[in-house]
């Protein structure tokens, strides 16, 4: 599938999932711990509901639309818009725009940027890997690696 603009280049991409993404700040880059992931993100695409214990998630949309569900309570979020999970708090999000998601995720601390890299295989190419169905044995390593890292799985994708 074609995303939106160009795909991401010049920094260490790694394919996490059926998405695109590039560390654009590691926690470990700065005293405060901040972690800025670019994301690239196909159209349907929905994590498991879950929830951070240790950072707040902030979003920022740069193109495309999504519909992100915080708490039980539902937002349809488009260019230029920024939402924040806040930690405790269960949330997910689907893509709605049938050109895919391009997005900031912003964290303090490691947990998610961690997860990440270990979940992650080195991206073959500056696009979205061939999308895949997870099978039982990715959904049992994710769920262990999100645990380890701070994460809770609490609920499937958006449908």
């Amino acid at each position: 599938m074609t995303m939106i603009n160009s795909a991401i280049t010049g920094k260490e991409l790694l394919w996490f999932n059926n998405t695109l993404v590039a560390i654009q700040v590691s926690a470990a880059d700065g005293e405060d711990g901040i972690c800025v992931i670019e994301h690239r993100l196909p159209y349907g695409d929905s994590p498991p509901l879950d929830v951070h214990r240790n950072e707040d998630e902030i979003f920022h949309i740069i193109e495309g639309r999504m519909r992100f569900q915080i708490n039980g309570h539902e937002r349809i979020v488009g260019s230029g818009e920024t939402v924040i999970a806040p930690k405790g708090l269960p949330h997910t999000f689907k893509v709605e725009s049938p050109e895919g998601a391009h997005t900031l995720t912003v964290t303090r601390g490691s947990d998610f940027e961690t997860m990440v890299r270990k979940a992650s295989r080195p991206a073959k190419r500056p696009d979205l890997p061939p999308p895949a169905e997870p099978t039982p044995e990715m959904i049992a390593t994710l769920t262990r690696l999100c645990a380890e890292n701070g994460i809770d799985l609490v609920g499937p994708p958006m449908g």
